[in-house]
């Protein structure tokens, strides 16, 4: 099910309403005015890098660019539904056979609260396509992330590692980094993101 609210909407109804201009939140997230119109238009992110400082240019958290609804009790999400409200895909655009322009090929997030109001993780359940082609990124924040199947390749600044199912690692977001299969095969993995307020 797509969801109600992509962060471009979010980000196009943010903007609206605090009569930010787009070359406004280029220049103050650092953001190329082209990406945003990427992301506002064709809903493609290519990493979480710019979404991160795209909420903060607008003084918001990175939740807010994922939700639909905001609750303050608990948020439980039930096995196999993860994703039903918030999912994105990062990466860059891969090629049918033809060698035209086809969907992004990259990692599938599907938000595990996203109803949740006030939090300052973000939990996802992400699916790294075998083929998936990531660019490393840097941003403010940590990270955490749990192998649930398959083998995850990690660089992480100039350190390169292979991540079992079971392994699990926490990072400074700071430090350019990356995630893709160590193997071509699907990989699938629990990832929480810090991001400071």
């Amino acid at each position: 099910m797509a969801a109600k609210n992509t962060p471009g909407k979010r980000i196009t109804g943010l903007c609206k309403t605090y009569s930010v201009s787009l070359e406004t939140l280029s220049e103050r997230s650092g953001v190329p005015i082209e990406l945003i119109r990427q992301i506002e238009e064709q809903d493609h992110i290519p990493d979480l890098a710019p979404l991160i400082k795209i909420s903060r240019a607008l003084g918001v958290r990175l939740g807010t660019l994922l939700d639909d609804h905001e609750n303050l009790g608990p948020v439980i999400t039930r096995a196999g539904t993860a994703g039903d409200a918030a999912r994105f895909i990062t990466g860059l655009p891969g090629t049918d056979q033809g060698g035209t322009r086809a969907d992004h090929q990259g990692l599938t997030f599907k938000a595990l609260a996203p109803d949740k109001g006030g939090r300052h993780m973000e939990p996802f359940i992400v699916d790294i396509a075998p083929e998936a082609e990531q660019k490393k990124s840097t941003h403010e924040g940590e990270e955490f992330i749990y192998v649930l199947s398959g083998n995850l390749a990690l660089e992480y600044g100039s350190v390169s590692e292979v991540l079992r199912e079971g392994d699990s690692v926490y990072y400074d977001s700071i430090v350019p980094h990356r995630v893709f299969s160590g193997d071509g095969s699907p990989v699938r993995i629990l990832a929480v993101i810090y991001t400071p307020v």
